[in-house]
C-alpha cells in the first residue's frame, strides 16, 4: 500500500478521525466467522464499494448510452470494452477526488492510492456489471429510449456491487484501514 504524506498529530492512533491515520489491525485470529463478522467494517466496505459503483456507473452508463448515438454501427464487443474503460476512468477520478478532499492527501498520493486500492475492485465490478447487463438485455443491444434498457441496469449495478463487496471487506480487514 502506498505511503501517505499524513502530518496530522493523531496519525497512528486507533481513534483518529481520518481513516488513513488509523493503525493497521492485527492479523485475524480464530475462525473465519470472526474474520467476516465485523459489522462496522461491512458498513465501511459497503460505503467504499458504493463510491466505486457510482464512479463505474457514471462512465459505463454514459458510454453505453452515448457511443451508440454517435456511432450506431459500433460492434457490441468494442462498445462494452469502451464502456468498461470509461467506467474505470470515472471511478478512478471519483476515488481520487474523495481521497484528496475527504482524507486531505496530496493529488499524487490520492492518485496512487486510488490506483493501488481500487483498480482490481473496479475492473471486477465493470466485468460483472457488463456481463449481467448483456444477459439482462438478452444478448442484444438495446437503445436508450427503450424502458428495458434502463431496467437492465438495476440487476447489473446490484451484481457489480455484490461481486466486489466481500473483496473490499477482506482488504479492509487485512490492512486494517481504509482511505476513502
Amino acid at each position: 500500500m502506498p505511503q501517505h504524506d499524513c502530518t496530522m498529530p493523531e496519525h497512528g492512533q486507533a481513534d483518529a478521525p481520518h481513516a488513513c491515520c488509523r493503525p493497521a489491525a492485527l492479523a485475524p485470529t480464530g475462525s473465519s466467522v470472526t474474520f467476516w463478522g465485523d459489522r462496522r467494517l461491512w458498513l465501511r466496505a459497503s460505503s467504499n464499494t458504493a463510491h466505486c459503483l457510482l464512479g463505474c456507473a457514471i462512465g459505463d452508463i454514459a458510454a453505453m448510452t452515448l457511443i451508440p448515438i454517435w456511432y450506431p454501427d459500433i460492434g457490441m464487443a468494442l462498445l462494452m470494452l469502451l464502456a468498461i474503460a470509461s467506467g474505470i476512468a470515472t471511478s478512478l477520478a471519483l476515488e481520487t477526488s474523495i481521497l484528496r478532499w475527504r482524507e486531505h492527501l496530496s493529488w499524487r498520493n490520492a492518485i496512487r492510492t486510488a490506483w493501488g486500492m481500487s483498480l482490481i475492485s473496479m475492473a471486477a465490478m465493470e466485468l460483472v456489471m457488463n456481463a449481467v447487463d448483456l444477459l439482462a438485455m438478452g444478448g442484444q443491444r438495446m437503445h436508450w429510449h427503450e424502458p428495458a434498457y434502463w431496467f437492465a441496469w438495476g440487476p447489473a449495478l446490484a451484481a457489480g456491487f455484490l461481486a466486489v463487496l466481500p473483496y473490499n471487506y477482506a482488504k479492509l480487514k487485512r490492512h486494517g484501514r481504509s482511505c476513502h
